[in-house]
């Protein structure tokens, strides 16, 4: 039996572990461009995580807080406690992400895909 060894932190497993949990438990609820949205930010958290394991502590810091606002949804009580959404934890992710330089992760908005191209009317033939 082999034994794995990771180089990790002991804070980056555990960050790691946070996103893929929250991101199970959405996975039961959300569908479609949600769901893909939150997988992406799922993915740019863990390389985040991972490659910010030996960084300075400041930049531990911001990706922690990033992995926390993901992670750390709010549900709604009325005006004072509203919902964070994925767009809003997408936002905090990619300002994260360019602020450690790493533009490679930005998650964009999906666009929708462009509909096909509508077909040039034939010209009319007049038989007869």
């Amino acid at each position: 039996m082999t034994v794995e060894q990771r180089s990790f932190e002991p804070g980056t497993d555990v960050l790691i572990r946070k996103v893929d949990s929250h991101l199970a438990a959405v996975r039961a609820g959300l569908s479609g461009p949600e769901l893909e949205l939150a997988e992406r930010l799922a993915a740019a958290l863990r390389e985040l995580v991972v490659s910010t394991a030996q960084a300075s502590a400041a930049d531990r810091g911001q990706v922690r807080a990033a992995v926390h606002y993901f992670v750390l949804r709010r549900e709604g009580r009325g005006r004072l406690l509203p919902v964070r959404s994925l767009a809003a934890a997408q936002r905090v992710v990619n300002k994260v992400v360019v602020q450690l330089g790493r533009p490679d992760l930005l998650v964009e908005p999906r666009r929708e895909r462009p509909a096909r191209e509508p077909v040039a009317p034939t010209a009319d033939v007049a038989v007869g």
